[in-house]
């Protein structure tokens, strides 16, 4: 854990105070950094896998949000866990209201759902060139901002947050709906907020990737659960109507 860089927190000047029971006692401190208590991490990321696991053997909707402007290298990494995990993501831009304006987001959605439509049974290429250059455009932006969340029908019931800061808005309509959140903290957060608070370094790439690539295998565990044990259900169905014939 120490070799990716979760312990690393942020600044003294700039810690929060209640993240002091996260943290090893003032004089364990690099170059001014505060150091996170990597047993806190590792018992709250166990944590955060078992519920995710479980959440996931029940085919619930999980939602991965990392919109870090300054590093493309986070948005990718969102991204692949989202993908690799087969659950939803917003790696780009976070749209004000995304959750809370459920409605208006579900519209976006289906817009987006139409011009695809239109793009694959070639519409696009018999109507004037101007007009379809338009369209193809808007596609292209709410492909790039929506395309995580195209297959979200409902408001997800666990959202993981990479950074309470930077996706602040993010957090807080989480907040205002009540929603489960997973979220990574540095010395700099306040832990109470969140369900399931995971003490580590959330600006670097390498610890990000690390907590990351924890998450996403409990999730790909939790759907390899679900798939078998419908499965299951299906054998046992067959032999109950081959018995019964």
């Amino acid at each position: 854990m120490i070799d990716a860089k979760v312990h690393l927190g942020t600044y003294k000047s700039t810690w929060h105070p209640k993240i002091t029971p996260y943290i090893f006692l003032t004089k364990y401190k690099r170059r001014g950094i505060h150091i996170t208590n990597p047993a806190k991490t590792a018992r709250f990321l166990s944590e955060a896998c078992d519920l995710l696991f479980d959440a996931a053997s029940k085919k619930k909707d999980i939602l991965i949000v990392g919109t870090q402007n300054f590093s493309e290298e986070v948005s990718d990494l969102v991204a692949l866990a989202g993908i690799s995990a087969r659950c939803h993501y917003v790696h780009k831009k976070w749209f004000r209201g995304m959750l809370t304006n459920w409605s208006i987001t579900r519209r976006r959605l289906s817009k987006l759902w139409f011009l695809k439509s239109l793009e694959e049974d070639g519409t696009l290429n018999s109507i004037p060139k101007r007009y379809a250059a338009i369209l193809r455009r808007e596609l292209s932006t709410l492909e790039t901002y929506l395309g995580g969340i195209k297959y979200m029908r409902k408001l997800p019931n666990i959202v993981i947050i990479i950074d309470q800061q930077t996706d602040y808005i993010a957090f807080r309509e989480c907040l205002v709906l009540g929603l489960p959140i997973i979220c990574l903290i540095d010395t700099d957060c306040d832990p109470d907020l969140v369900h399931i608070p995971i003490p580590a370094n959330n600006r670097d790439i390498v610890s990000i990737r690390w907590i990351l690539n924890k998450l996403a295998y409990a999730i790909c565990e939790g759907n390899s659960r679900y798939i078998k044990r419908k499965e299951r259900v299906i054998i046992q169905k067959r032999k109950i109507e081959k018995n019964n014939i």
